[in-house]
């Protein structure tokens, strides 16, 4: 077995009870070869991206309060997607230390990006469990830190429009109908509220300084609630 003194000095945390990182790195796989009773762990990855999605979604909301319900979904998605914490798992090595079946071992788990975002997301549930909410929130925002900067920009909001066609065009090629609202305000201080209809239904309704801010905004939001509808 691995020795997890060199990964826990990896996270940056050291364990009060260190059967709960070995559980941590133990793969459903172990269970599945030895037996219903040994341990794995798929519970602490359930918690881990609770924990994971609570400290990110209060972080972006503390550092984009012009940002919208939309937005600050899309970028929590971007960070939290299984690609992003394959490669946080990646750059701490943390597939070195996973506890395999044989069968998943041969057929290259130690790589597979399922194993390793799962991996990662349980470490974030043991840190919590092992030493608080505090230690867990020092850890997110230290690996987010060092892969996203200091979370100045939102990250990646560039075409939400083409998005949310791309998206719809996977079920009918009519693409989304937008309509201005209302305008409102002085002249030197317009307030633009748009729509998105797509198949005759509002998707979303967005507000911006300008009609194209507006129609981004209401993207933003469709996406969202698509998003919502297809989990």
């Amino acid at each position: 077995m691995a020795d997890l003194a060199k990964l826990q000095n990896r996270l940056g945390y050291t364990f009060r009870d260190i059967a709960l990182l070995r559980l941590a790195v133990t793969h459903p796989s172990v269970a599945h070869e030895q037996g219903a009773a040994v341990q794995h762990n798929q519970r602490l990855e359930f918690l881990g991206d609770a924990v994971l999605q609570l400290i990110l979604t209060l972080e972006l909301y503390a550092k984009f309060p012009s940002f919208g319900e939309g937005p600050l979904t899309k970028a929590r998605a971007q960070l939290v997607n299984r690609r992003t914490l394959a490669d946080q798992a990646r750059n701490i090595s943390l597939g070195e230390y996973l506890v395999l079946s044989r069968g998943e071992e041969m057929s290259g788990g130690r790589e597979r990006q399922s194993a390793l975002a799962d991996a990662f997301e349980a470490v974030i549930g043991v840190i919590h469990l092992d030493g608080g909410l505090v230690s867990a929130t020092e850890f997110i925002l230290r690996v987010f830190t060092e892969v996203f900067g200091e979370l100045k920009v939102i990250p990646n909001l560039d075409n939400p429009k083409g998005e949310l066609q791309e998206m719809l065009q996977s079920e009918s090629p009519e693409p989304p109908q937008y309509a201005l609202e209302t305008v409102s305000g002085p002249d030197h201080d317009r307030v633009f509220e748009c729509s998105v209809r797509y198949q005759g239904r509002e998707l979303g309704r967005g507000r911006g300084k300008s009609k194209k801010e507006a129609e981004s905004q209401a993207a933003l939001n469709a996406l969202a609630r698509v998003r919502k509808e297809k989990t």
